[in-house]
């Protein structure tokens, strides 16, 4: 699904965003709900960025990544915890674009996540390469998320990725 966002692009640089786990539900310009393998996955975009909220009977998993005021947890680039039962794994990674490649990456992102049954992308007014994207999926009782966050203005592009899983028991 892809929408045009009605409001001010108010994460205007890269390394102003920052990660979170367990946040309540922020307020929210689009929202997606899935049903995945099991649980419920909510796609949150945020004038800010994106937030994911996952559900299932052993709990909930809350995932933020936006700009957020007073933050003290910058944008990590791997982040692996435990949450009860869960395994949780978060990657990022920044691309840096010449302006003509960004314009391209960002046409087959959208592009990618708009017809996507499991993508939710949103448009910012003022710049048509302006977006955050999230596209969703479940894999052999985990789910996965992907999110692009465009800095047009940069050249930059923030890529992550998420797994939640049931932790398997070790092997002995």
């Amino acid at each position: 699904m892809l929408t045009t966002l009605k409001t001010a692009y108010t994460d205007t640089r890269a390394a102003d965003l920052a990660w979170a786990l367990g946040r309540e539900p922020l307020p929210a310009l689009a929202v997606l709900d899935l049903e995945l393998g099991g649980s419920s996955l909510q796609l949150r975009l945020l004038g800010a960025s994106h937030q994911v909220i996952l559900e299932e009977e052993g709990g909930t998993c809350s995932e933020t990544v936006a700009c957020m005021p007073g933050s003290s947890t910058p944008l990590p680039l791997g982040v692996a915890k435990r949450l009860g039962e869960w395994e949780y794994e978060f990657a990022a990674r920044v691309e840096t674009l010449s302006q003509g490649q960004f314009a391209g990456r960002a046409q087959e992102l959208l592009a990618l996540v708009a017809d996507h049954p499991n993508g939710l992308a949103g448009t910012f007014p003022g710049s048509p390469h302006a977006f955050t994207a999230m596209l969703a999926q479940s894999h052999e009782g985990q789910v996965r998320w992907r999110t692009w966050h465009a800095y047009p203005q940069e050249g930059r592009l923030v890529v992550t990725r998420s797994r939640v899983g049931v932790r398997m028991p070790a092997v002995v």
